[in-house]
């Protein structure tokens, strides 16, 4: 029987791809409610957690999945956000951090096929509170915007010119959010550089 942490984390994947679909719908409501679901999505993630070594119900599973599911969870939002064209939030940057998950999750493999789970590292947690303060932060200058304009009646061509001066700030945000996270790459890489290095290697005789 699946455990109750790794049913919270399949859950956390099915409200990724919903907000990932919310955010992309243009009308002010969609929007409010992919960051309702962004919100209760990253609670999840120490939830599942918690539930797991309180209940000592740590699977192979869901120290594979877990962080899994939390990048589908952020590139979902940030690829979501490269939509929107107003942000300007940069599609390198989200390129790069999809390039790092990327390699860390082969990393994750490699060391599972040997027997062996990567524990998650400072850098990576670190990195991890980079990206959902940024998503955050976009998503509150998204839903100020919507809110403006629904409350106030403020003029669009305002409300945009504001907006537009205010995606300085997400454009800004993911970029630092790159480029942390490939700190946190170059740190995954030097702790499992002998894993790495065995596995592209035949072995000796």
């Amino acid at each position: 029987m699946m455990t109750l942490a790794n049913k919270i984390t399949l859950t956390r994947a099915g409200m990724s791809i919903a907000m990932f679909l919310f955010i992309l719908m243009p009308f002010a409501w969609a929007r409010f409610v992919a960051t309702l679901i962004f919100i209760l999505a990253a609670s999840t993630d120490w939830v599942d957690g918690k539930i797991a070594r309180e209940t000592n119900t740590i699977t192979p599973f869901g120290a594979i999945v877990d962080p899994f599911v939390d990048k589908i969870l952020v590139l979902a939002a940030f690829f979501a956000f490269v939509g929107i064209k107003e942000l300007d939030v940069p599609i390198w940057a989200v390129f790069f951090i999809l390039l790092r998950e990327l390699m860390v999750s082969t990393l994750r493999a490699i060391a599972a096929l040997e027997g062996k789970v990567m524990a998650a590292e400072r850098w990576g947690k670190f990195k991890t509170v980079i990206q959902m303060v940024a998503i955050g932060t976009i998503f509150f200058i998204l839903d100020m915007y919507h809110l403006s304009v629904l409350l106030h009646g403020t003029p669009k061509s305002v409300c945009t010119a504001i907006f537009i001066t205010l995606c300085k700030i997400p454009y800004t945000l993911t970029a630092i959010a790159a480029v942390i996270t490939w700190i946190s790459a170059v740190s995954y890489l030097k702790n499992n550089w002998e894993l790495l290095r065995q596995s592209w290697s035949f072995p000796c005789k």
